[in-house]
């Protein structure tokens, strides 16, 4: 996730599936893997500075780290599984460790340099404790690619991506309005793990978005402990459930399917939190809220086989503008999905400010 004064953590997100031609040398697991040799690649180049053979090996190695479960089918599986697509195609090697605590990030990602890494990747900023290390000799050959949020400093060696979550979650709030007008509801759900500055922020802007489109409409926030713990957040969704919340967000990593489930079972309109799932059936969602960390990693993925990923620099995602962050209503009805598109387009346009909208309505 991200830097707690914004509204990203753990939001589940997906991947681009990709075919590729080459098998990737890694596994997908929590813990770290070693690398394994791997074809020179034909994009790289002789050059031990030039992208994407940074270190000039002949091989291009991609070393990811993430401070939650890989395997959460969410969030921070999205990133791993765009490195692993991307690399498969190129091929490229991936070492990838997952559930890496904060204190352990600085030391992680001395250890990927020392396993010849041409990018060291965090897949969410709590790690940014990780950063220094790029300063330092062990690393002086690598690139660096940090998902961030408003209070992470640009350093020289590392590049920043950045979306405003204010956008994503303002329109998914916006959506699930539509939807709740549509049955005359007045009351939806947020289901979340720790109450912090970015899950309470993140429940706010949600209902500043309901009530662009539904006024007087409410919205009941729970706040687990827990992002990846699955009773907790059944208990948490039955609980709204029995209030007759009939619209609920779980906000949530790999606990996502087990309340989107049970919401299925209750017929309550449910969202994903980061992950285009359309096209799932169990569970079913009803709205996909889309700001994939693994589609902006494979965009900067693509730079860096060109050799055109620009250290020092931050590249910020805008809604409306950009094919990322975005918002999708699975199933709209009558003109739902043109009403949406419009309100995405304003805040595009800027005629929408997220922001003072979140302030005015939230």
């Amino acid at each position: 996730m991200t830097a707690k004064s914004s509204l990203r953590s753990p939001r589940a997100a997906v991947g681009l599936a990709l075919a590729g031609a080459l098998t990737l040398a890694g596994c997908a697991s929590n813990d770290a893997t070693a690398p394994k040799d791997a074809s020179p690649a034909a994009s790289g180049s002789d050059s031990g500075q030039q992208q994407p053979d940074v270190n000039g090996d002949g091989k291009v190695v991609i070393g990811v780290l993430s401070p939650g479960d890989i395997n959460d089918k969410g969030y921070y599986q999205s990133f791993v599984d765009s490195a692993d697509a991307y690399a498969t195609e190129q091929g490229w090697t991936v070492i990838k460790r997952g559930s890496v605590p904060i204190g352990d990030a600085l030391g992680a990602a001395r250890a990927l340099c020392q396993q010849g890494v041409d990018l060291v990747a965090l897949g969410a900023s709590e790690l940014k404790t990780a950063i220094p290390a790029s300063e330092e000799a062990v690393c002086a050959k690598t690139a660096w690619y940090v998902p961030t949020g408003a209070n992470l400093d640009q350093t020289p060696k590392v590049l920043l991506s950045e979306d405003d979550p204010n956008q994503s979650m303002l329109v998914a709030g916006y959506a699930a309005g539509l939807k709740m007008k549509a049955s005359g509801d007045t009351k939806a759900g947020f289901i979340t793990g720790a109450k912090a500055d970015f899950s309470v922020a993140a429940a706010t802007a949600f209902q500043a978005g309901i009530r662009e489109v539904v006024p007087t409409a409410e919205v009941t926030s729970t706040y687990t402990g827990d992002f990846n713990d699955s009773a907790k957040a059944k208990e948490a969704t039955q609980a709204q459930i029995s209030q007759g919340i009939k619209v609920i967000y779980p906000y949530l990593g790999g606990a996502t399917d087990a309340s989107a489930r049970l919401a299925n079972e209750n017929d309550v309109v449910t969202l994903t939190p980061g992950t285009d799932r359309c096209a799932s059936t169990s569970p079913a969602f009803d709205i996909s809220v889309v700001f994939s960390p693994g589609d902006y990693f494979r965009a900067a993925l693509e730079e860096f086989a060109k050799n055109n990923l620009k250290m020092g620099t931050k590249r910020v995602w805008q809604l409306g503008v950009d094919p990322y962050p975005t918002v999708k209503i699975c199933k709209p009805a009558g003109d739902e999905e043109q009403q949406l598109a419009d309100f995405m387009a304003k805040i595009g346009s800027k005629e929408i400010d997220p922001k003072a909208e979140v302030e005015r309505l939230g």
